[in-house]
């Protein structure tokens, strides 16, 4: 068992309120009636007390977790798990596998600290607008990103032009050095080179030897077809450089569609309001129907209601999975009174007026 911090900290004997020497019966009987005083249901405010209690009783309740507890209370921080050879206390034993955490999180914070090793460029996000028709057929152009780039007069070496970074003598080009510490010995960063390895005597006179510089840059971006509006497109490698031979983060690309003057979109499918008259609406017609590569022909049929959508298969948005039909083209009527009539036209509706029933309302339904 590997002894927890808090065994060095907290006298659990004095917590229950009981004598080193307790027997079982006694720790129980403490733990229950301090557990029904200190119970958050019973006295609220008193979580962590509660907690520290049965922590406690989770321990001297326990005969092996008791005996390894008292080992380490007997035998000092040093006890539990990290004992050398020869130290005193407990089995004298040398649990290296306990270690491994506490190894790991030493040898972290020593190779982290003040590191300039490799380290991968940031990922970037920037924005592109196309039409409605590119994202329908798709698009190849370039997007605009502002930020970190490769320095254009060292390359991203950080060396003067005409210069070169040296290996650095201390590391012998590693990046790290050993740090004694006695029984062990941890690998930190060089801190002549700062990890690197190399140290640039005669920096860049544009990035100050970083490698990076601010700037202005253009990327190539393929859309491909059927993309909408607010989709992200990724572009590996074309983020912020990275540092030390650690390789660029990505580009994250957010295209914005337009409008089109008179189709709409849903998906996959295209979506078109077609004006149709009074007379085609009553007695039926079959009209032209614009599409994105030309137009077809439409049947509407007698009695057609303002509102009435039909579906023209394969007139859509084209799919770019293999195997996948593409989309289709609804095409929604509007019919259109006329706002103005000639005394003609007027004389005509008049006399339509006569004949067509007159109760239509009576079909009037609640909405």
């Amino acid at each position: 068992m590997v002894a927890q911090r808090e065994w060095f900290e907290k006298d659990y004997y004095k917590v229950l309120g009981v004598a080193r020497d307790a027997s079982d019966k006694e720790i129980t009987r403490a733990y229950r009636k301090l557990a029904k005083q200190y119970h958050p249901d019973a006295n609220p405010g008193s979580e962590e007390r509660f907690k520290e209690i049965s922590a406690a009783y989770d321990v001297l309740s326990d005969a092996s977790k008791r005996k390894e507890y008292d080992e380490v209370r007997a035998s000092g921080p040093m006890a539990g798990g990290f004992r050398p050879p020869g130290s005193g206390g407990g089995s004298g034993e040398f649990h290296a596998e306990d270690l491994g955490d506490l190894i790991g999180g030493l040898f972290n914070r020593g190779r982290n600290r003040g590191s300039a090793g490799p380290q991968r460029g940031a990922d970037l996000e920037s924005e592109i607008r196309i039409s409605f028709l590119e994202a329908v057929h798709g698009v190849t152009t370039s997007v605009e990103v502002v930020g970190e780039a490769t320095c254009t007069v060292c390359g991203g070496g950080g060396a003067a032009p005409g210069s070169s970074p040296v290996v650095c003598a201390r590391c012998g080009g590693s990046g790290s050095v050993s740090d004694n510490q006695g029984f062990f010995s941890f690998s930190q960063p060089c801190p002549a080179c700062r990890g690197r390895g190399l140290i640039i005597e005669h920096p860049c006179p544009k990035c100050r030897g970083t490698g990076l510089e601010n700037r202005s840059r253009q990327v190539k971006i393929r859309v491909p077809p059927g993309v909408e509006s607010g989709s992200r497109i990724r572009i590996r490698g074309r983020g912020a450089p990275g540092r030390n031979g650690a390789p660029a983060g990505d580009l994250f690309v957010v295209v914005q569609v337009g409008q089109h003057e008179i189709f709409g979109r849903k998906g996959s499918d295209l979506t078109l309001t077609l004006p149709i008259s009074f007379s085609e609406a009553a007695l039926g017609a079959v009209v032209t129907v614009p599409t994105l590569d030309g137009s077809v022909s439409l049947r509407i049929p007698p009695g057609t209601k303002s509102g009435r959508t039909f579906r023209v298969r394969g007139k859509g948005v084209a799919s770019t999975k293999r195997g996948a039909s593409g989309g289709d083209l609804l095409v929604t009527t509007d019919i259109i009174v006329p706002s103005q009539l000639d005394a003609k036209q007027r004389a005509v509706l008049e006399e339509l007026a006569h004949v067509l029933p007159t109760e239509v309302r009576n079909e009037t339904k609640s909405s």
